[in-house]
Parts: structure tokens; C-alpha cells; sequence
């Protein structure tokens, strides 16, 4: 390939015959830069823009990215360039942002290796220990956030300034003032194929949902990371902030990232509804109850990934919102079609995570959740009956009730602290991290200290 891309024609420099499986997604979309990109452990969309005459250098791997810098990836200032390699298989035109742009999902390389730390990459290899058994792994995600500004005093307030009723969810009109905006979500992500088929305002003031169809278990991670971009971008442009933190109002219902997630037979077999041998009465096989076990069983070290921030707490310790509910949970218990619970069962083809925030990334949070289920399939572990309506059991696990507390769930667990790229050094780096964020945060004098202690003594 030449190093030059005329502006008139930018894909002349790429003849017919030498196309590469990216560089054919390049001309047939008439892209003419990428947004190379990955996120760091906390989840911060990393990226370079390169034109497309530097396809090349990027193919290769000689795209370098000084770690440190990039956020939570393992490195000190001293170490070696991350290399970001391209997956053209997750190539998505973003003309919806500025015609002529592309984003590819790239997994950070260091000397040539896949590199531990990387979000994706520890993605790739707990679904590499699935296909190792002969499973693959499925999952949709329910994408909740906010639309917020800030008012003069810095306060947040809604976008919309009419949106400010207790009882907000699903309300029509709220929708219709946001139209432009949903729509413009919408329609991106239909003209991607991501199969777009809801899009609403969820239970707080000023919080909707959008989702899309369910897919292998990388493809969704790839795609709640580009659909966090393009919400911010697109709301960006109108004025507004979406924001995806757990808890940004104190009195509304705090914002979830929701996962439903299935095994199969390789791609085909579903592997968690089957005739017969159903032990709890959910249409599942000994395999999902199993890795439903697993999860309970891991639930408070798990929390760490699923909800990885100081803010994450304010949302499951809440105990009541302007709503009347917090649809959100702080015990480890199963049932069936009831949202109170964390691990809930709507049909017999799959499971929902409840217990993840708008805060997790989506690498982490289902390579952690698939580690923790595969754990508990191995070891045939039984998660007992299914909660009634409501019910909770008094041995379930009690679920982290700090950042702080999550990470020293973490530290006890040794199945889930080697469970990131099956390294216990990655976990402790993680755990490391997480802690340090609790602390500062722990750190700072808040106005609630000052107006409960000043004069109390």
C-alpha cells in the first residue's frame, strides 16, 4: 500500500487485489479516518484517530500508545509502547458522528503479545477457557443513563427541564421531547444491524434506555462500548451529557447496565433450557443452574467488576428513591420473572444480571460473570431453589456495601482474583487500583461532614 490517499478518491491506494479484510471495509464504506480504539480497565474509551492512509502501520501493530497515560492498563511511565491490533470484525462506520469516520476495536499488544491487562483481551481469553469446553456464550445488555446539564451553581439538573415528575417511567411525553435524540440513536444503530428494537424513558427523572439484540458475548461488549460513544457524542451535540454514573441524583433510581446472558453448544445448541432433569422448576439444565451456583456462589468478589465505583454503593445501599423503588438489589439471591432480585430468570434461554451499574465495563464485568459460572458448572454446584416472589433468603450471600468492602471480597476469592487472564497479578493490580480509588475518595471533607459535625460537639 502507498503511504498517500488522495482526497478526492481516498481509497486509490489500495489496489483491488491487496485488500486486506479491514482495508475492504475501509473502501466499501468510504472511510476515511478510524478511530482506533480500547478501553482501560475502568472502562475510559482510548483512541487515536488515524487516516486511512496509514492503514498499514496500524494493521501491523505499530500504532503505540504510552500505557501510563491511557488509565488503569498495568503500566508505570517507564514501560513499553501498547500496541493497539485491529479486529476488523468489529469495524462500525460512524457517519451518524462525521461522514468519512470509523471505529475498530483494537486489543493492546506489548512486544508483540497480547497484552494481560487489556480489557478485551481478558474478554477474549475467559471465552477461549469456554471454548476450550466446547461452549460459546451469548449476551444483550440494557443501557440506562441519564441526560443531565449543569445549572449555573453546578449543580446537576435534567436536560429537559419539564422532566422532573416522581413517576416518570415510560412516560410518553418525556419520550417525545427527546425525540431527536433517541431517534438519532435509534436509527444509527439499525443502520449498524445491531437490531434496535426499544427505546425508552426508564424510572428516574431524566433516564432512558435504548437496546439493541443480543449477540456472541464480545460483539455486545464492543457494542455497549461504541453505544456509550455515540450517546455521548450525539447528546454532546445537542446541548446535554449522558452520563452513565450509578448514582448522579440521590432521590432517583440509580442507573443499571443490565446483562442477559446464555451458553451454547458451540454456536448453535442452547445450552440452558432442556426437557427433563429440571431440578428447580426454571426449564433449565444441571448447566445453567450450575453456572447460576457459580455466580451466588462468587457474588460478592464479583461485585467489584460489575460495580467498580465509589458511586456504584450509593445505588445498591439506597433504600428508597422518588419512584417508591431502587430496582436494584444487595443480596445474591435467584427467581424467577421478579426484578428484585440479582440474578433474574425471564425465560428458559437465559439469565439477567441485575446487579451491574452504568459504571462497569462490559469486558470485565461478563468476563468475570462467565469465569464465575464456569467455575460453578465445574464443580456442579447447586444454587437451590429459586426465590418466591419477593423472597429473600437469609444464607445468601450479603452483597459488598462499599467500593472498599467489594474489593476485599475480591482479595479473599482467589477463584476471582485469577480470574482476569487467569493471572492473580492482574486481579491484585486491579484490587490495588480499586482500593486507592475508595481511599481518595475517602479522603475528600464533604459538605454532609460539615453540616453533621461542625458544631455537634
Amino acid at each position: 500500500m502507498t503511504a498517500l490517499v488522495s482526497e478526492a478518491s481516498p481509497h486509490a491506494a489500495f489496489p483491488e487485489a491487496a485488500l486486506s479484510p479491514l482495508a475492504e471495509l475501509v473502501a466499501a464504506h468510504g472511510t476515511r479516518f478510524i478511530l482506533a480504539t480500547f478501553v482501560d480497565m475502568n472502562g475510559k474509551p482510548c483512541a487515536k484517530l488515524v487516516p486511512v492512509s496509514a492503514l498499514a502501520e496500524l494493521e501491523a501493530g505499530k500504532l503505540g500508545f504510552a500505557g501510563y497515560a491511557a488509565g488503569l492498563m498495568g503500566q508505570k511511565p517507564q514501560d513499553g509502547d501498547l500496541c493497539a491490533v485491529p479486529d476488523p470484525a468489529s469495524f462500525t462506520p460512524l457517519d451518524v458522528v462525521r461522514p468519512g469516520l470509523a471505529l475498530v476495536h483494537c486489543d493492546p499488544h506489548v512486544d508483540g503479545k497480547p497484552w494481560p491487562y487489556a480489557p478485551r483481551v481478558i474478554l477474549k481469553n475467559a471465552l477461549a477457557r469456554l471454548a476450550a469446553r466446547g461452549m460459546s456464550a451469548k449476551a444483550g445488555a440494557e443501557v440506562e443513563y441519564y441526560l443531565v446539564n449543569k445549572a449555573d451553581d453546578g449543580t446537576l439538573v435534567t436536560a429537559d427541564s419539564k422532566d422532573d415528575g416522581p413517576h416518570p417511567c415510560y412516560d410518553a411525553r418525556g419520550v417525545t421531547r427527546m425525540y431527536e435524540h433517541l431517534t438519532a440513536i435509534s436509527e444509527a444503530m439499525n443502520g449498524l444491524g445491531w437490531g434496535n428494537y426499544a427505546n425508552d424513558h426508564e424510572d428516574g427523572a431524566g433516564q432512558f434506555e435504548q437496546n439493541f439484540d443480543y449477540d456472541d458475548a464480545l460483539v455486545t461488549a464492543d457494542r455497549v462500548v461504541t453505544l456509550r460513544y455515540l450517546l455521548n457524542v450525539l447528546a454532546e451535540q445537542r446541548g446535554m451529557t449522558a452520563t452513565f454514573m450509578p448514582k448522579p441524583f440521590t432521590n432517583r433510581t440509580g442507573t443499571g447496565l443490565h446483562f442477559h446472558l446464555s451458553l451454547w453448544d458451540g454456536q448453535d445448541g442452547a445450552l440452558f433450557p432442556g426437557p427433563g432433569g429440571d431440578t428447580h422448576g426454571l426449564g433449565f439444565t444441571d448447566t445453567a443452574y450450575g453456572f447460576i451456583g457459580g455466580i451466588l456462589e462468587h457474588a460478592p468478589a464479583l461485585q467489584a467488576f460489575l460495580a467498580p465505583t465509589v458511586n456504584s454503593y450509593k445505588r445498591t445501599g439506597a433504600t428508597t428513591t422518588e419512584s417508591g423503588a431502587t430496582w436494584s438489589t444487595n443480596k445474591a439471591s435467584y427467581g424467577g420473572n421478579d426484578r428484585t432480585h440479582m440474578i433474574r430468570v425471564p425465560d428458559a434461554n437465559r439469565i439477567e444480571l441485575r446487579s451491574g451499574d452504568g459504571s462497569a465495563n462490559p469486558y470485565l464485568a461478563i468476563a468475570a460473570t462467565i469465569s464465575a459460572g464456569l467455575d460453578g458448572i465445574e464443580r456442579s454446584l447447586d444454587p437451590g431453589s429459586p426465590c418466591g416472589p419477593g423472597e429473600r433468603k437469609p444464607d445468601a450471600h450479603v452483597l459488598p456495601a462499599t467500593l472498599l468492602h467489594a474489593v476485599e471480597a475480591l482479595r479473599r476469592d482467589p477463584f476471582m482474583l485469577a480470574a482476569l487472564s487467569g493471572s492473580e497479578q492482574v486481579g491484585r493490580y486491579y484490587a490495588d487500583a480499586k482500593e486507592e480509588e475508595f481511599l481518595s475518595w475517602h479522603n475528600q471533607v464533604s459538605d454532609w461532614e460539615v453540616g453533621r459535625y461542625l458544631t455537634a460537639v
